[in-house]
């Protein structure tokens, strides 16, 4: 079973860096991994992929060192086990509101005794029979990395109680749905938020674990590392291939070409 990049990082105080991919080729995840990138995000909770689809990207990604950090939709605690079977490394849990809904992320995420995850001993994680249980079973328990997103007023509130539950390696600002619970949407950089960053570090720090969020520049990824983050978040490759066009867009509009959008506004 192969060892958490994004763990053995930040267990040492070095920050992770993670980078998300929407588009599912192969190709992408191969070439990220390659590059050397701490892990790729896959996103289950809101796009259509189903788990054979992200079954072949995380086989891609092995060749390099990426970790694969998963996120399933809220409460597919029963989804878990499959997804660390193919290959995920951890697993992001979205809208973790309370204590009680984190311990069931850890029973779900992890073997007995810490856990009451079942056992297949037959997915590429073991890899395929080739360890032995025992070893599996402990090694499984030791390197998968369970982070607990907090989205919510609820969540923060309760952010605490969730940092305490052992099992839980990160919390993590989810800052586009916390602010469009607060009324802000999209604002990242307001005082509110700021105020859930620092709440949300000070409970990672009390409790010995790490925390994490997404930024959107070197700058700020130096903020939160200078006040204790550990897991960063940055860039998506919808965004990077939609700014890419955009680009050529402001190129070549100048000489003359035009480019149809008439249907964004239908």
């Amino acid at each position: 079973m192969r060892s958490s990049r994004i763990k053995q990082k930040i267990t040492h105080g070095q920050p992770a860096l993670i980078t998300t991919l929407h588009f599912m080729d192969a190709s992408l995840y191969e070439m990220t991994s390659l590059m050397g990138f701490d892990g790729i995000w896959i996103d289950l909770e809101h796009h259509s992929h189903s788990l054979e689809t992200a079954a072949q990207m995380m086989r891609a990604a092995r060749v390099g060192t990426s970790d694969i950090v998963a996120r399933p939709a809220k409460g597919e605690f029963m989804r878990l086990a499959r997804v660390l079977e193919i290959g995920a490394s951890a697993i992001m849990y979205p809208q973790c509101d309370n204590a009680d809904e984190a311990s069931q992320l850890v029973r779900a995420a992890k073997f007995p005794p810490e856990g009451r995850r079942g056992c297949d001993w037959g997915g590429s994680d073991t890899p395929y029979m080739m360890m032995p249980m025992e070893e599996y079973l402990r090694k499984a328990n030791e390197e998968t990395l369970l982070i607990a997103q907090i989205e919510s007023p609820e969540a923060l509130e309760n952010v605490e109680a969730i940092a305490q539950v052992s099992g839980i390696d990160i919390l993590f600002l989810g800052p586009g749905d916390y602010s469009i619970r607060l009324g802000i949407p999209g604002q990242s950089q307001h005082p509110e938020i700021r105020a859930a960053e620092d709440r949300i570090a000070r409970a990672a720090n009390h409790a010995g674990i790490h925390w994490g969020l997404p930024v959107g520049s070197p700058e700020q990824a130096q903020d939160a590392i200078d006040r204790g983050a550990r897991f960063i978040c940055h860039q998506a490759d919808l965004n990077l291939m939609k700014h890419a066009l955009e680009s050529i867009q402001n190129h070549f509009s100048p000489l003359g070409f035009t480019f149809d959008q008439s249907h964004l506004d239908a």
